[in-house]
């Protein structure tokens, strides 16, 4: 079977925020079917659908109701199937999300669970007693704040939910709950999908005997806003059971030939998960929050990189720099950048540049910073519990914008998130066929990574740099190719041997003989002649 997916660019889209179809201010699958052609033309290979599913919308459809249905306000399922058909007329393919750890506390599973203990769905969720003094059975922490234990008095006993109260926990211990998940997924093999991005994937199980969780090992200097980080977390999730489980998935999407993404939403050994879960028969790919942070050093991707391919085993990651969970990373990276374009497009060029898959998050490609929101305006129950800091997620699930036309061109109702002037001006019409754009340089990237097989699939050798310089060789022999970036708003210039020029997809790079300067976020690509050196 081709693996397809080895190497390739997936651009995640979320329904909410891509296009709308009907003025309601609410974008949905008929939009993104209009705008698919802009996906080819970007040349990614896959795009991932965020849910779409029915949910009452309490964490904009993380919380589903029922997951064989699209949900009103994006539609209906003839609009999927025709959405699922464009795609592939376009060459590209399709992975919607899973989000199969909790549903809403509307799925028909949990309203009959709630009712008793002896119904036939009593033991589908994670209920368990008060403990003497009538507090919870563990110190569990919610994601969103507070105890992760929600007390259900027709019951009388607690429910568990990593998130919402409204999001409770499936119990995965039950073997029903397995056999429901993997027919849930048949019902989209069966119209098309080309693969599951796997929410949470490190959460379906939880410790059976509800051991209380120890604090963080790490010392921090205050204490942060949200405690959920002053834990760490042996019991609630990470558990040894989750990875049988995930090989019972991929025997499933074997007989189909679709493929899974997993995220791993985890702050500690979260790279050595990766390469536990990918591990052969198990998730193809997965990804975590690694690279989503605020570092910026040629230090720190190395070692992130290295990590991985250091214990693999036969695993394989996916790397992303943003998505609708963290602030975009132009934003983040800001003080890196002599502009925010450059910025942009030297991120781009890196993130392209690394050996694994790659997730580029919708606006991306244009550049888009976060947008500044006040109270009134948010919308995630997270961003909303949590105020001012750490900043929530709305700010970066604004409406991607198209042109500059009122509500530019996403809706012609009022966008259920607002477009600011500084998100308004990274538009698509406004970058399309213009050199040297943010969006330009993106095509272009994305055509030089298809066109080299060794940025796809051949394996990196770092070199020994100084800050701010990264250097690696991706591939080897005749087909190597030489990738140096730095990582400053501030030019310099290094020796280089073994390279005779510059390919074209390089920028702020200047070769004269064996001498190279990079100017301010400067990005340079160079075929691999002989035996390569680099020094600062």
């Amino acid at each position: 079977m081709q693996e397809w997916w080895r190497g390739a660019v997936t651009y995640q889209v979320y329904p909410r925020s891509f296009q709308d179809s009907n003025g309601d201010g609410v974008g949905d699958l008929p939009g993104i079917t209009r705008r698919l052609d802009h996906l080819a033309g970007l040349g990614v290979d896959a795009v991932w659908l965020s849910p779409f599913f029915r949910s009452p919308m309490k964490d904009m459809g993380y919380d589903v109701s029922d997951y064989r249905d699209v949900d009103p306000v994006f539609g209906r399922l003839e609009d999927f199937d025709r959405l699922i058909e464009r795609a592939h007329e376009l060459g590209l393919k399709v992975i919607i999300d899973q989000v199969l750890s909790h549903t809403s506390d509307r799925h028909p599973a949990f309203v009959e669970s709630r009712q008793n203990r002896l119904n036939p769905k009593a033991d589908w969720y994670v209920w368990a007693d008060a403990r003497h003094d009538g507090g919870p059975p563990s110190n569990w922490l919610s994601v969103f704040g507070g105890t992760a234990w929600a007390w259900d008095a027709r019951r009388k006993q607690y429910y568990l939910h990593n998130f919402l109260a409204s999001q409770p926990d499936l119990n995965f211990h039950n073997p029903e709950v397995q056999d429901w998940a993997l027919e849930t997924l048949r019902f989209w093999l069966d119209r098309g999908v080309d693969g599951f991005r796997f929410d949470t994937v490190n959460y379906f199980f939880h410790d059976a005997k509800f051991r209380d969780n120890p604090s963080d090992y790490r010392i921090k200097p205050e204490t942060e806003a949200n405690p959920y980080g002053m834990q760490y977390h042996l019991f609630d999730k990470n558990q040894p059971e989750t990875l049988p489980w995930l090989e019972r998935v991929r025997g499933l999407l074997d007989e189909y030939g679709a493929i899974s993404v997993g995220e791993m939403g985890e702050s500690h050994h979260a790279i050595r998960m990766m390469n536990d879960y990918t591990a052969p028969g198990r998730l193809h790919q997965c990804y975590s929050f690694e690279m989503m942070g605020n570092d910026y050093s040629p230090g720190y991707f190395r070692a992130k990189l290295a990590e991985f391919f250091a214990g693999a085993a036969g695993g394989w990651p996916m790397w992303a720099f943003s998505n609708h969970d963290v602030p975009r990373h132009v934003s983040r990276w800001a003080a890196y950048g002599d502009t925010l374009d450059c910025l942009a497009k030297q991120a781009g060029s890196l993130l392209l540049s690394f050996e694994g898959s790659i997730c580029l998050w919708q606006g991306e490609e244009l550049g888009q910073t976060d947008t500044p929101l006040d109270l009134d305006e948010l919308t995630d129950p997270q961003g909303i519990a949590f105020w001012p800091e750490p900043i929530g997620r709305d700010n970066t699930r604004t409406p991607m914008v198209w042109d500059a036309s009122p509500q530019a061109g996403f809706s012609t109702g009022l966008p259920w998130l607002p477009v600011k002037a500084e998100q308004a001006a990274r538009h698509v019409a406004g970058q399309a066929g213009v050199p040297g754009s943010v969006l330009e340089h993106y095509r272009a990237m994305l055509a030089f990574r298809r066109a080299t097989p060794v940025l796809r699939t051949g394996r990196t050798r770092f070199l020994d740099l100084h800050d701010p310089v990264l250097g690696f060789v991706r591939g080897e022999g005749e087909a190597a190719l030489l990738c140096l970036f730095n990582l400053s708003p501030v030019a310099l210039s290094v020796t280089v041997a073994g390279a005779e020029h510059l390919d074209a997809v390089s920028f702020n790079a200047v070769l004269d003989g064996d001498r190279l300067t990079l100017g301010p976020n400067a990005a340079a690509f160079l075929p691999v002649t002989g035996e390569v050196s680099v020094r600062d």
